[in-house]
């Protein structure tokens, strides 16, 4: 099936445990360089009136400098048959292979060159509007630190991005 657009305001709730059960792929980048990188974490909600979705992506990640330098990125959700797919894009790093053409994905780009991949069932396809590193100081449970950060990595930075389209199969 092809993707079509659907209005943001027909998701049903389903969407919401998106991040825990679907593991995603976030695609950023340009038609001449693009990368996907497989997410876990990740929220959808509304700030300043506006549907968004908040992804986040630590500074070490090859996907950060495109999440950096690009003002789309998309949440990509792979229907089950790729579930390969998603796990190679989790375990391998663009920096030393492109994990869209490994994996026989085809990358797709908006007339404003927000990136997608074509193979998904459902996309968001989000215009950045807010980042921010996260910061230790701010955690109140220490509990929930060590074990995604304990002495590896620098802390994640959220990305907030407007949904600016649905794509659907």
């Amino acid at each position: 099936m092809k993707l079509h657009p659907v209005d943001v305001k027909t998701l049903r709730p389903e969407i919401f445990r998106l991040f825990q059960t679907q593991t995603p792929l976030l695609a950023a980048g340009t038609p001449g360089r693009c990368n996907v990188m497989t997410i876990g974490w990740g929220q959808l909600g509304t700030l300043w009136n506006k549907p968004v979705c908040t992804v986040y992506v630590r500074p070490e990640r090859f996907t950060y400098q495109f999440m950096e330098e690009n003002p789309f990125f998309s949440v990509c959700v792979l229907p089950e048959a790729y579930q390969n797919a998603r796990a190679f894009c989790g375990s391998k790093s663009g920096r030393e292979t492109d994990k869209i053409k490994e994996c026989g994905l085809t990358a797709a780009f908006r007339p404003d060159g927000a990136p997608y991949l074509e193979e998904a069932g459902l996309v968001l396809v989000c215009r950045k509007l807010y980042v921010q590193d996260l910061d230790a100081s701010c955690v109140l449970d220490h509990g929930l630190i060590d074990p995604y950060y304990g002495k590896m990595g620098r802390w994640h930075r959220a990305y907030t991005g407007e949904i600016a389209e649905v794509l659907e199969t």
